[in-house]
């Protein structure tokens, strides 16, 4: 297997409702998307909303379930500032501030909201791993 992400998708209570919020963070819907599905370009990989019963069904596994998934996304930027900015937009867009920017043990700056189907997106600054012109995030590689 090669190892890559293609697409990830949040299963969502009302794709309508859940695909508003991602366009006010800044998300662009692709023509390909239906009713039942939006497809997001997120710069490499696919974000997908799907609904969670549909989504479940689809995986055949159980819908049902609250609380901590084990999963946040994350989304990185090149300063504390624009931490704090990012939050803020999310917060404007509907998402709930979960933790607010701060200091990290592992020497970034980061916060937390979760969308409105309580999926965590991570808003981290990571001096050790710096972002490329396109927005990717640069690995330190063997070689450094």
């Amino acid at each position: 297997m090669q190892a890559r992400i293609s697409f990830v998708t949040l299963g969502v209570a009302d794709v309508g409702k859940a695909r508003k919020f991602y366009e006010a963070l800044g998300f662009k819907a692709s023509p390909a998307s239906q009713d039942a599905v939006t497809f997001f370009d997120a710069g490499g990989v696919v974000l997908s909303l799907f609904g969670r019963a549909a989504l479940a069904e689809d995986a055949e596994v159980l819908s049902g379930g609250e609380g901590f998934s084990g999963i946040s996304l994350a989304h990185n930027v090149n300063s504390e500032a624009e931490v704090e900015q990012v939050l803020r937009e999310a917060v404007n867009a509907g998402a709930k501030l979960r933790k607010p920017g701060q200091k990290t043990f592992w020497g970034g700056y980061s916060g937390y909201f979760a969308d409105p189907d309580g999926h965590l997106w991570e808003v981290a600054f990571n001096p050790f791993m710096p972002l490329a012109a396109d927005g990717r995030v640069t690995l330190p590689t063997d070689s450094e």
